[in-house]
């Protein structure tokens, strides 16, 4: 699973070009693994400190497994993470926004994008200070185009009104808020389970519940634009 959640492009290089530190060279991947290893280490304190598992191995073997099939999307569970205490279900979860890195197998919004964001609001940090400072956005040394940069904020944008627009149309078809946030993000993200009525599975839920989070899985998987793309006029038009 942690694999998969690997840029395909850097596994070519350290594997069919026998170039193995290519995994530590790559920001994206380095950040990526860092994350996981975050969540993994603060799931295995908390269970520990409540006492959730009594030994030190047994809750990073449950933490470890949780944590990586949902940050990378590929939603096997081994046990009913949502009963765990405070807020690891909502952090394992959130981590399943962050995804993996761009071309792996993984959902979410992906890593790469996040590090644009990161980079950019340290940049306009920095102009705060310096209204008249140019400077460019870089990624790995290498200068990321503004129209790429532009590309992402919207991405972000569209991606949070379709999980708000999502959550809206279920609570209104009568499913409570925790439920409707978890499965809202759970599908957009191709994550898996959810937390509330939707941590086991989505069988309970209403017909057109899962009409709905079935044009979410379908938008989270498409990554929003180009689904949104094909439904538009414009693009049809000679």
């Amino acid at each position: 699973m942690l694999a998969g959640g690997i840029n395909f492009s850097v596994h070519y290089v350290a594997f069919a070009k026998g170039q193995p530190r290519a995994y530590l060279r790559d920001l994206e991947v380095r950040t990526y693994l860092i994350v996981v290893a975050i969540v993994i280490a603060l799931c295995t304190w908390v269970l520990l400190g409540n006492h959730v598992y009594h030994h030190f191995f047994t809750a990073l073997r449950y933490a470890a497994f949780q944590a990586i099939s949902i940050i990378t999307c590929t939603g096997f569970t081994s046990t009913d993470f949502s009963v765990w205490p405070m807020f690891l279900p909502s952090l394992i979860l959130i981590g399943s926004v962050i995804g993996g890195c761009a071309g792996s197998t993984s959902g979410g919004m992906k890593v790469i994008r996040f590090l644009v964001l990161f980079k950019q609001g340290l940049r306009d940090m920095g102009r705060l200070g310096h209204p008249r400072r140019v400077d460019s956005l870089k990624l790995s040394g290498r200068v990321v185009p503004e129209r790429i940069v532009d590309a992402v904020w919207g991405f972000l944008a569209v991606y949070v009104a379709t999980c708000a627009f999502m959550m809206l149309l279920l609570v209104a078809d009568g499913m409570d808020q925790l439920s409707a946030f978890s499965a809202v993000v759970t599908c957009i993200n191709n994550a898996g389970p959810g937390l509330g009525k939707v941590a086991a599975n989505f069988q309970h839920i209403s017909a057109e519940a899962k009409l709905i989070l079935s044009a979410t899985m379908l938008l989270g998987r498409l990554e929003i634009f180009t689904l949104l793309v094909l439904v538009s006029p414009a693009f049809w038009r000679k």
